[in-house]
């Protein structure tokens, strides 16, 4: 029997006052994380929390959660019923980190609390948070090179920390003496735990008000509510299969060339349909994805394109995918390393599912949206005599991708997580030896179109008094660079760059784990732009202008990717003037030219790039070539791939 031909047993109103009494009671346990957690990353917004019913499905996320947490909490909740099964009591509190029971990473740590009403289970409360550190081979639990899960840190199945309102101090203490900051994962653990009491008493409060039954009867009208809007959303949908395919940078253990990730979505009527079975085997890095966490990339990109749907196993219920056998790159399984899933699969996932939905919801089109990227920094803190560990952990805002009518957000968090928060830089500075020098937006980031994306950002910084300290970068997009639809060009690459500028300049890449830094080095990275929608040759001259006043767009990009020609009369009062003549020619020769671009030889383009005459934008957007973009090698294999989705995503719609 589907959700819709249930009957309710509710009036309106008073469902209508009880989904709303969830939403509230889980967002109120994100306002308690907020104000007792410990880490400067739970602060930042990196955790979600969840009311689930006896069964373990989730009634209601929070408004405010990220969006990688979307689908894997009830799994966690049904993983810890199975472990545990009859032996659950009132103020017992659970955790589990496991990536393999549904989980996301072994950072994502959660805390599960059965809600008892007249001795019997009602619901379950749980918290999500991001540790800083779980263990594992390098700070931050964060490492490139590992294979397996037994390199990354911690991995914790189902464990009770209290047990009927008894903290259980021994088994806490296991957990966190295998952190780097054991201190800060206490205070964390404590913080999530009462969290969740938060839930449980605004949960037994609603059931003194309007009694049990009609608080359990409304957790299960909620999700077949939801169910049924989604449902009803579809019946004036076209039906089909629409299929695209994106890439991670490389597989190491393969050599050079992308590995591919293909989405096929099909509507038929019955709900929507996702097969991720064609994608490639699980990659010898930590860039693979779990089940949970290739489920939630399918729920949260599609929950995208239905903004106003609440969100809970209802939606999952009208949602079905074949992920494939465990072993590949989106269904991982044990023991494969899943840590970087999140730079990984997960917005290859959202992102072809962006495109797809595309299609079908032209007025909510989307390019392509820049990749999350994490920089680990960790080590000895010198200033003070004690020399204390320190973890400075950063990621950055970035663009989304142009859209149908308007251009990209700029400078945004990434779409794995529109509630994270960009952390200030004045409390990383106190709690770290890290300066950061600079932090702006990045010209020419943008992805060019007709609507151009949103621009990404440059952050750059410096070590003071650092010893035993090592760094790594967790990241993608350095050759499967952020693209652009219907006519529209790609973004800029992903990469850290290492005192550049001086004679020890090193190109780290998109991916690397414990680089030894020293006091003084000092290192630079961009986040990508969003990629841009529709032909840029189309895109109104004076939106240009405008982007280089802004500082958005640099003149000479300004000719190149749009073939605006513009003057410079007074740069210092921003006094710049559309040369007319000369852009209608410039605009006419790029048209003429740019089918021709992508037919250069591959090695002539790596040759004009090694010499000087050809800048990494030239080689992306104009010839679409990959290189190592700190040797100028030729990637040819990768550069094969790369041009094939850049004619089918851009060159098969010029004129």
């Amino acid at each position: 029997m589907t959700s819709k031909d249930k009957a309710s047993v509710l009036d309106p109103v008073t469902f209508e006052v009880l989904k709303n009494a969830f939403a509230t009671s889980v967002d109120l346990m994100s306002e308690q994380i907020l104000r007792t957690c410990y880490s400067f990353v739970i602060y930042s917004r990196d955790f979600s929390s969840a009311l689930c019913d006896a069964q373990g499905n989730t009634v209601m996320q929070g408004s405010g959660d990220i969006a990688v947490h979307v689908g894997t909490l009830h799994f966690q909740c049904k993983a810890v019923q199975e472990e545990f099964g009859d032996d659950i009591h009132p103020g017992d509190v659970f955790a589990i980190n496991d990536p393999y029971r549904g989980g996301t990473h072994l950072n994502d740590v959660s805390f599960i609390r059965p809600i008892f009403c007249e001795g019997e289970i009602i619901g379950f409360a749980q918290n999500k948070g991001h540790w800083a550190d779980i263990g594992g081979s390098v700070p931050g639990s964060f490492d490139v090179n590992a294979s397996t899960h037994f390199s990354e840190g911690l991995r914790i199945t189902p464990v009770r920390v209290w047990r009927g309102g008894v903290f259980l101090h021994d088994v806490a203490q296991l957990l966190v003496s295998n952190t780097r900051a054991p201190g800060q994962a206490m205070g964390d653990l404590q913080a999530q735990a009462e969290a969740t009491a938060v839930c449980e008493r605004e949960v037994l409060r609603l059931v003194e008000k309007y009694s049990k039954a009609t608080v359990v009867a409304a957790m299960q009208e909620t999700q077949d509510y939801v169910e049924r809007v989604v449902l009803k959303s579809l019946a004036g949908m076209p039906q089909g299969e629409w299929e695209t395919i994106d890439y991670l940078d490389a597989d190491p253990a393969l050599g050079e060339g992308m590995v591919p990730i293909r989405i096929k979505l099909t509507l038929d009527g019955n709900g929507i349909h996702y097969d991720l079975s064609g994608s490639a085997p699980a990659v010898s890095t930590f860039l693979n994805s779990g089940y949970g966490t290739t489920h939630s990339a399918i729920y949260a990109g599609t929950k995208t394109f239905f903004p106003d749907v609440p969100l809970n196993s209802g939606f999952y219920r009208a949602v079905t995918a074949n992920i494939g056998a465990e072993g590949s790159v989106v269904n991982a399984g044990w023991p494969h390393a899943v840590t970087g899933f999140c730079s990984g699969p997960y917005e290859k996932i959202m992102n072809g599912i962006f495109e797809l939905w595309s299609g079908i919801m032209p007025e909510r089109a989307m390019a392509c949206a820049f990749n999350l990227e994490y920089l680990l920094i960790g080590g000895n803190d010198g200033r003070s005599d004690s020399s204390n560990y320190f973890m400075w952990y950063d990621w950055m805002a970035g663009g989304w991708g142009g859209r149908q009518t308007k251009d990209g957000s700029s400078a945004t968090s990434p779409v794995f997580g529109t509630g994270l928060a960009v952390q200030p830089v004045e409390g990383q500075e106190r709690l770290n030896p890290v300066l950061t020098m600079h932090h702006e937006i990045s010209m020419d980031s943008a992805g060019p179109g007709r609507f151009r994306g949103g621009c990404g950002v440059e952050k750059g910084g410096r070590l003071t008094q650092v010893d035993k300290t090592v760094m790594s970068y967790c990241c993608d997009r350095s050759r499967s660079v952020t693209w652009g639809v219907s006519g529209g060009l790609p973004s800029v690459p992903h990469g850290v760059w290492l005192n550049k500028g001086t004679p020890d300049e090193k190109y780290l890449g998109a991916t690397f784990s414990n680089v030894t830094v020293r006091s003084g080095d000092t290192f630079t990275r961009p986040s990508a732009g969003g990629g841009g929608f529709g032909d840029p040759l189309e895109r109104d001259a004076q939106a240009v202008l405008e982007d280089v006043i802004d500082g958005y767009v640099s003149v000479e990009r300004a000719e190149c990717d749009y073939g605006v020609v513009i003057k410079m009369n007074d740069p210092d009062i921003d006094d710049y003037e559309i040369d007319d003549e000369r852009t209608a020619k410039a605009r006419e020769w790029i048209r003429a030219h740019r089918h021709e671009w992508l037919q250069m030889a591959p090695e002539d383009v790596a040759r004009q790039y090694r010499d000087g005459e050809l800048g990494v934008l030239d080689v992306i957007r104009r010839y679409g070539v990959v290189l190592d973009w700190g040797t100028g090698e030729l990637l040819a294999t990768s550069t094969r791939q790369y041009r094939d989705s850049l004619r089918k995503r851009s060159s098969e719609h010029w004129a």
